[in-house]
């Protein structure tokens, strides 16, 4: 499975209201982990099996706790039982499309 999923804090105090040490806690939780990832401006994905994703994304929120008076996490899952290595097959197909409609013209 595939998850997307962003987690920050809310009530920290800060008056600039930058989260980036809390989301770097959390990042690091998921670079910890050993399973294939990647970190964007938005969102981080991690690809796994259930449990072992699930459990990333608890250890990441706890991480974030103590940043601030709450926490917020966002999560989007893509759940395809016998694939794998989709991190980056999902993108190579997309630019392989891409690719060929421009072909088309």
């Amino acid at each position: 499975m595939l998850v997307a999923f962003s987690v920050a804090p809310s009530g920290t105090g800060r008056a600039d209201g930058s989260v980036h040490d809390a989301v770097a806690a959390a990042v690091k939780v998921v670079r910890d982990s050993g399973l294939p990832h990647r970190t964007t401006s938005m969102f981080t994905e991690i690809e796994g099996e259930w449990d072992e994703v699930f459990d990333v994304v608890k250890r990441a929120t706890d991480a974030v706790a103590p940043y601030g008076s709450r926490v917020s996490l966002v999560l989007k899952a893509d759940i395809r039982p016998g694939y794998t290595g989709e991190l980056d097959a999902k993108i190579e197909r997309l630019e392989a499309a891409i690719e060929r409609q421009g072909d088309d013209s």
